[in-house]
């Protein structure tokens, strides 16, 4: 994908409202400080989280919040059924996406007549999500028992801001630090809407054309990682562990593959994921993949066994260079916008278990970890994260670092390690495989398969704002991050990896 380096008025404008939120080296970042319609200033904990609904003209608004219908589906979903779930899912997504860009150009109108929202975004939403969780139901009853309750799933709510007239500092050492404490709580700090601008919004309206897209990220997002107390602990390998690892080397996506789609998630779906991708490894997927044209396909994996599937949402530099997608579907249209960035470095690692020996993973098992929807879900799924090289003793997952000078920025994804022993996926594309608990043990009826271990390197520009493609209605938040991953190894180098980590050695 090529790049055009040109500025656009409109990005200039967005660029200059900035704030300097101050690093520990003396360094500064530069962030939008201005919220629109699509920047929300307070991420949910779980505690918190309690789906509020604006009741007053005064409350700001900052995105649509809805409950994830995939939750109530049946574990025992019948394959027959699952193409057309899937299918209504995805179109779930759609509309969601629909209705937080009618929510980003009519902010101020919703401050004046609250009662706007819920006749001209929330009441339609509602009633389109009623008609598609109709239909699943029905996919589902002509095959199996009708699933019910689902109609509660149904209605969505604005999300109010409850840290208004917050300065960019406030809660951060008193010099726009996090104090690092706060991993996983969703602690993001805001800032006051119009700051730096006389309250002109930037951001509404522009469909994420150059520049800073209106919808994050905020001061709030970043933590500087030298605050951040040393946090990352193993567990105690114990007799019977598997101790090996087997790395497998494809690339960093010089090949410049990305799509918008997500074959797990929204198969037969064109720009599924309304965010964009990158790939490595087989080279054939998108949207209409199948086990087929997955087992057909080329690889950038240097082991030619090794035609799996690694994607993960981009990294993009706002400094308001356009990319090639401004114009396009999970470009610029969902507000992703920016550079991408070209990892520096990717490491896939398969590790073993603390307390037992693996066994083989079967091919085409699909593993989703984080969530995608993590700021309006909650934390329950979310798992990326985010740390500096030399400081990844220290981890965040509902921040992005900010990296001392020669320091680079890393992401890193640990996939779920247990498996049902039957299912390559399931209806909501989790309950197949679990995580082991804190002493590496995995759940009853699962048994330890190898962990991917995903590391994403880059060389990011100091004082940068950067930030992962997200769905529009998620912010652009870094509790959003997530990783895809579908097993297409051959059986021998499958046997080899699994050899490999169970007698303790290091293999590629």
């Amino acid at each position: 994908m090529g790049r055009t380096r040109k500025r656009s008025t409109v990005a200039n404008r967005a660029v200059a409202a900035t704030a300097a939120l101050v690093l520990g080296g003396g360094g500064l970042l530069a962030v939008n400080v201005y919220a629109s319609a699509g920047e929300g200033r307070s991420g949910p904990s779980d505690q918190q989280r309690s789906r509020p609904e604006v009741r007053n003209a005064g409350q700001q608004v900052s995105t649509i919040d809805c409950p994830e219908v995939a939750d109530g589906l049946p574990e025992d979903l019948p394959d027959r059924a699952r193409g057309e779930v899937d299918l209504e899912l995805a179109r779930i997504d759609n509309r969601v996406t629909d209705a937080y860009q009618r929510l980003a150009q009519s902010r101020e109108r919703i401050q004046q007549d609250p009662a706007f929202a819920e006749n001209a975004i929330l009441g339609p939403l509602r009633q389109e999500r009623l008609a598609s969780i109709e239909r699943i139901a029905v996919a589902i009853g002509r095959v199996a028992e009708r699933p019910q309750g689902m109609e509660g799933l149904a209605p969505c709510t604005l999300r109010g801001d409850d840290t208004q007239g917050q300065d960019p500092g406030d809660g951060q050492d008193g010099q726009g630090q996090d104090d690092g404490q706060d991993q996983g709580q969703g602690g993001d700090q805001g800032q006051d809407p119009g700051d730096g601008q006389g309250g002109q919004d930037q951001g509404d309206g522009q469909g994420g054309q150059g520049g800073q897209a209106g919808n994050g990220p905020v001061v709030g997002d970043f933590a500087d990682i030298a605050s951040v107390q040393p946090n990352v602990r193993a567990p105690r390998q114990r007799r019977g562990a598997s101790t090996g690892t087997f790395t497998t080397s494809c690339g960093r996506n010089e090949n410049k593959k990305f799509n918008p789609d997500n074959v797990i998630v929204a198969p037969g779906v064109r720009n599924g994921a309304h965010h964009m991708h990158d790939y490595v490894g087989n080279q054939a997927t998108d949207a209409f993949s199948d086990n087929r044209t997955l087992a057909n396909g080329r690889t950038s994996c240097r082991n030619q066994g090794d035609r799996s599937t690694y994607y993960w949402p981009v990294l993009r530099v706002q400094d308001g260079r356009d990319e090639a997608d401004a114009g396009e579907d999970g470009g610029g249209k969902d507000r992703n916008v920016g550079r991408i960035l070209t990892p520096t470095e990717v490491t896939l690692d398969f590790v073993g278990s603390p307390v037992s020996k693996v066994t083989a993973m079967p091919r085409f098992l699909r593993i989703i970890t984080g969530d995608a929807k993590a700021f309006t879900n909650g934390l329950t799924n979310a798992n990326a994260s985010w740390s500096c090289t030399g400081l990844e003793d220290r981890e965040l997952t509902d921040k992005y670092p900010l990296c001392p000078q020669g320091s680079d920025v890393v992401r890193t994804f640990r996939f779920q390690s247990c498996w049902d022993g039957r299912n390559t996926d399931s209806a909501n594309h989790r309950t197949h495989v679990a995580f082991a608990d804190d002493d590496g043990r995995c759940p009853n009826g699962f048994r330890a398969i190898p962990q991917l271990v995903q590391r994403v390197v880059y060389d990011v520009p100091p004082g940068s704002v950067f930030a992962v493609d997200s769905f529009p209605e998620q912010l652009h938040k870094p509790v959003t991050d997530h990783g895809d991953f579908i097993n297409v190894f051959d059986s021998r180098l499958m046997t080899r990896m699994v050899g490999c980590i169970n007698t303790g050695r290091r293999c590629a």
